[in-house]
């Protein structure tokens, strides 16, 4: 049965929605253990409708104090011991847990994890990687925004993590890689891309080179490549345009009597089209390449998105993403050593 620990304080909405996520985990995974970190005062309450049966699996750990979402990362280090964030992450350390989740703050989560946890033999920094959805299922997106800055080296370290995730833990026979790119041609780009798609050709990933913004949903490639800064824009526009187009389709659809009709016979295609493209069933992305698992929630997760970011911890812990990059990181170093 793994256990994973739920900072249940964090985020834009905090506790009044990461409780009730953390029952819709477990009524979803009967195998399923959660510790809810926060204040209990404030979690009890929220748990009064749960069955005994699920009541059963979870464990409550006290924490005095909440990472806010613009603190910076070095005073959450130094100062937020005692949060649920700080705690929930120290409980994977001491191994009382196989994972974590959290809604907070992007940035301070990235320090603590990293501070607390470290990175496996071979990685400097730890990515956010990500499900999207794509026209042949979905692709694989690093980094999110843990890195706002990255190397070259960093950027072939991301393309092999991100071969590796999608390889063992999602099933990807042969993980396309593709690095992300103001266009497709080779001359294309600053200098750290250019360094870095040489490196990547040699890493030993199924390599299709460039690819631009367009590429990420086309089915062209199974894993997307960039730095932070790149990926965590690329992906909020994506949210923005999904809350755009639905926007605009309630409102043409609600303008006349006959616009409404046609509503009516169209809602079974909408429903189907709606609940492959929303947002919150593709919350939650990994921190690839720590010794431990961390799962980073959406700031603003609604309980079902972040039963989904559960969901996604509880698949990471089972197949130890940890001990699949260590291996595999390990075995591509005596590869270029020989």
């Amino acid at each position: 049965m793994p256990t994973l620990a739920i900072d249940a304080m964090s985020g834009d909405l905090g506790a009044p929605e990461c409780v009730p996520g953390a029952l819709l985990a477990l009524e979803q995974a009967p195998d399923l253990h959660l510790e809810l970190v926060g204040a209990p005062e404030t979690i009890e309450p929220l748990l009064a409708t749960a069955s005994a049966a699920l009541r059963a699996r979870i464990s409550i750990v006290p924490a005095s104090d909440v990472v806010p979402m613009d603190e910076l990362p070095r005073a959450a280090i130094r100062h937020r011991k005692a949060s649920s964030m700080r705690i929930a992450v120290d409980r994977v350390k001491a191994g009382s847990a196989a994972g974590c989740v959290s809604a907070g703050n992007t940035g301070a989560l990235t320090a603590i994890a990293h501070f607390v946890l470290k990175t496996v033999s071979g990685v400097e920094r730890a990515p956010i990687m990500s499900a999207l959805p794509a026209a042949h299922g979905f692709a694989y997106m690093l980094d999110l925004g843990a890195n706002i800055t990255a190397s070259a080296e960093q950027l072939r370290q991301f393309a092999l993590m991100g071969s590796i995730v999608a390889r063992d833990v999602f099933g990807v026979a042969q993980p396309r890689v593709g690095l992300l790119n103001v266009g497709s041609e080779d001359i294309k780009g600053h200098e750290t891309v250019q360094a870095a798609n040489v490196l990547i050709a040699g890493c030993g990933v199924h390599y299709l080179g460039f690819i631009e913004g367009d590429d990420i949903f086309s089915g062209k490639v199974d894993v997307v490549v960039t730095d932070g800064f790149t990926g965590n824009v690329a992906l909020k526009s994506m949210e923005g345009l999904a809350r755009l187009i639905t926007g605009r389709m309630r409102t043409e659809f609600m303008r006349s009597t006959a616009s409404r009709v046609a509503a009516l016979f169209a809602r079974p295609v909408l429903k189907r089209v709606g609940a492959t493209l929303d947002p919150r069933q593709y919350n939650g992305a990994c921190m690839v390449g720590l010794r431990g698992v961390v799962v980073k929630s959406h700031g603003r997760a609604d309980r079902t998105a972040f039963g989904r970011a559960i969901a996604l911890a509880r698949t990471a812990a089972i197949h130890d993403i940890p001990g699949c990059v260590e291996r595999a990181l390990g075995s591509n170093s005596a590869q270029q050593g020989s």
